[in-house]
């Protein structure tokens, strides 16, 4: 299903398609193994707007929308979830922010180099002890007379090994609550700043992921990123974006999943019939489908509220929610289809089952995204 793409939309998805299958299909399995995926890929993909697709095109960017983002997260990670996290998070996380927040001179200063793919940018706002209830964060910024001094933790950092700017959210005021944090820029680099090693994941491994200390990291006072106190209330905006990307990261992971179970139907016999013939399989498979064009669906419908700018939080949560958890239903079914051929990593139906576990907690839990729902659901009717 197209959702009424327009034909400009249609042209960027079968680039990135080709893109995905010619530069990552080929070596996806290698880079889990190796918990790294090269540098050059997303200078590639920059190079084929994939690395600015939100950005304004005065900027170098594709100048395209939150539909597009959808578009171009399924078809990269029909074959990969790490590559296709590294450019989300890159896209929605970290340029989205400076779209959404950042001054002119912020944006011309990083943008156009985001969006080639000179560098790759990174988020952070996740620490030791505070994930879902990220207003508890702990990291610091003091103001002085030349800028800032930051001072704190940052945990779960996608793209910090290799990221050449990086989106720190810090306490601006030493009170609880949400408008008391504001969003930074530090480069890479700056003094006071280490990146950690690299976890060691179940899934999404050719994503790097790190922590992220600053330690008297001064920054300049330009560099504050949107209006002081602000920055948590602007991080919000960019979950909301966020998630309906990684709604349709999982869309193409369980489509990746569902046309290899296709493919090896066809080509597996049992008792002297090709395994697809079997009703139980067509009846699993037929399923598979039904979900995964509800879940893409639902991804595209909330990208499309937020490019009309009507967005709508509930709805993004809901997409995020049935997409992800539909696509680990969907990984399974195709396991057991492929049988013991599917326990192995000869096929890459467990690779992508063990990326999209991220989903069900990356951006807002499962239980976060019900906690939501239902509290919009209860604001709604009790108004």
């Amino acid at each position: 299903m197209n959702f009424n793409l327009p034909e400009d939309l249609i042209a960027f998805r079968d680039v990135t398609r080709q893109f995905a299958a010619e530069r990552i299909a080929p070596h996806a399995r290698e880079w889990d193994a190796k918990k790294w995926i090269p540098d050059e890929l997303f200078a590639e993909a920059g190079r084929v707007g994939l690395m600015g697709v939100m950005t304004p095109e005065e900027l170098g960017g594709a100048g395209q929308g939150l539909l597009a983002m959808t578009v171009v997260v399924e078809e990269l990670a029909r074959w990969c979830g790490a590559a296709a996290l590294s450019i989300a998070a890159h896209n929605g996380l970290c340029c989205g922010h400076l779209n959404i927040a950042a001054d002119d001179e912020l944006k011309r200063k990083y943008l156009p180099k985001l969006a080639a793919g000179e560098m790759l940018g990174s988020w952070c706002l996740s620490e030791p002890h505070c994930g879902s209830d990220a207003a508890a964060l702990t990291t610091r910024a003091e103001k002085t007379a030349a800028g800032w001094v930051l001072n704190g933790q940052k945990f779960w950092v996608t793209n910090g090994k290799r990221a050449g700017v990086f989106i720190v959210m810090a306490k601006t005021k030493p009170e609880p609550g949400a408008r008391t944090i504001s969003a930074f820029v530090v480069e890479r680099g700056t003094p006071g700043m280490e990146i950690g090693e690299l976890e060691d994941k179940m899934g999404m491994r050719g994503s790097d992921t790190v922590p992220v200390s600053f330690e008297s990291c001064e920054i300049p006072a330009e560099n504050l990123l949107g209006e002081l106190h602000h920055g948590y209330v602007d991080a919000l905006r960019v979950l909301d974006r966020g998630r309906c990307s990684i709604a349709a990261l999982s869309v193409g992971l369980a489509r990746g999943c569902l046309e290899e179970a296709v493919r090896y139907g066809g080509e597996r016999h049992t008792f002297g019939v090709p395994l697809y013939d079997h009703q139980a399989i067509r009846l699993k498979l037929a399923d598979m489908e039904i979900q995964i064009e509800a879940a893409r669906i639902m991804a595209r419908q909330a990208a499309a509220t937020h490019d009309a700018k009507r967005s709508d939080k509930t709805l993004s949560s809901i997409a995020k929610l049935f997409a992800s958890e539909m696509a680990s239903r969907v990984g399974w079914d195709a396991i057991q289809i492929l049988g013991g051929a599917g326990y192995t990593k000869d096929v890459c139906v467990e690779r992508l089952v063990r990326d999209n576990k991220l989903c069900e907690i990356g951006e807002g839990s499962s239980e976060v995204q019900r906690m939501l729902i239902s509290r919009a659901e209860y604001a709604r009717r009790s108004a």
